[in-house]
């Protein structure tokens, strides 16, 4: 029988799989499958790689995009020691985000996003603003929220539909997507989780038409298939579409594939990492969900200390990163929020059940 994990290894599991899986899959983003293999075979360690067309070369175990929007969601929780709000998160816009960053690191509708917040319109509104409801910008990003909520479900709901606003709309098909990532992580810090228990609660907290039903149809072609050559091509027939704005990013695709992954790989961060990597499409969003659902359930075990040290060390050198904390850093960071948070809710327990 395994040891069982530590809450903690799980929250620095989860942050890992998120940063190295984005850093590892970014080289190839956009990419088909067959691309990748013709190029790689299996594309299974960190490269430096150059995105924007702006002249940056990246070493190799830098970070994207995605992982910077997690950067400002875990400075906000740290700031604050509890769950955070939309206008925490977006106060942290305001103060973290760097002016270099634009065109550099983040996506040029972000830039749009971040002109709003500075206006003084409510937080929650900013996301009405954004041209890409369905996208994965929240759902491949939001691991810290499902973090906080460690073990509480309805809270961890909660808070992607509250947060999720500064990207998207209520009750948009985004947050929709986006609270699986949440519901799987906050499942799968449970103690003695496992991987049909995380599959269980998305199942049973996610909407079922439009989240459910999808899921379910995919997780069935796909049960029986062990390599993962096949599995790719399988999941293509499905995502193929091309010649639309952001044509690989969309969030019922991108969560739809890390969700079988998850199951695929049976919670093992790095079979979950290069699998994913190895997908084709959104190589770094679904290798962000993927790796990070796995890591809240099974730590850090199975991820190669080799590939935790190049990111913490392309991090130094990410000078218009939000953050340039190492990932065990982050991870210690929103473990200390958590353990506050449960301070708070003890001590107002037995205030309360004194009475």
């Amino acid at each position: 029988m395994s040891e069982p994990v530590s809450l903690f290894d799980k929250f620095y599991g989860c942050i890992a799989g998120v940063h190295i899986g984005s850093a590892m899959g970014a080289p190839v983003e956009g990419w088909d499958y067959d691309r990748i293999d013709a190029q790689y075979g299996i594309l299974e360690e960190l490269l430096p790689y150059e995105h924007f067309h702006n002249g940056w070369v990246r070493e190799a175990g830098t970070t994207e995009d995605g992982v910077e929007r997690q950067k400002l969601m875990i400075s906000a929780i740290m700031e604050k020691q509890d769950r955070v709000t939309a206008e925490d998160v977006r106060n942290m816009w305001i103060s973290g985000i760097k002016p270099e960053s634009a065109g550099m690191i983040s996506e040029p509708f972000e830039a749009v996003l971040l002109a709003m917040a500075k206006s003084g319109i409510p937080a929650r509104d900013i996301g009405k603003y954004c041209d890409y409801a369905g996208l994965n910008s929240f759902s491949r990003s939001c691991h810290p929220i499902g973090l906080i909520n460690a073990g509480d479900i309805p809270n961890a709901i909660h808070d992607v539909n509250e947060v999720g606003q500064l990207y998207q709309t209520t009750n948009g098909r985004g947050l929709k997507w986006a609270t699986v990532t949440a519901v799987a992580i906050a499942s799968g810090t449970k103690a003695g989780a496992t991987v049909d228990s995380v599959l269980g609660a998305i199942f049973d907290h996610c909407d079922p038409d439009v989240v459910v039903r999808e899921l379910e149809r995919e997780l069935k072609r796909t049960a029986k298939i062990k390599d993962y050559r096949e599995f790719r091509h399988t999941l293509y027939e499905s995502y193929n579409i091309r010649g639309i704005p952001y044509e690989v990013s969309y969030a019922n695709e991108v969560v739809t594939k890390a969700v079988c992954i998850f199951k695929w790989a049976k919670g093992n961060v790095k079979e979950a990492m290069v699998a994913a990597v190895n997908m084709g499409r959104d190589t770094d969003c679904v290798t962000a969900v993927a790796a990070g659902i796995s890591g809240a359930l099974t730590g850090t075990t199975t991820i190669p200390e080799s590939w935790i040290k190049q990111t913490d060390y392309a991090t130094t050198l990410h000078v218009v990163t939000n953050s340039q904390r190492t990932i065990k850093e982050h991870a210690e960071g929103l473990y200390q929020a958590y353990r506050s948070r449960l301070h708070r809710l003890k001590a107002y327990s037995e205030l309360m059940g004194a009475l």
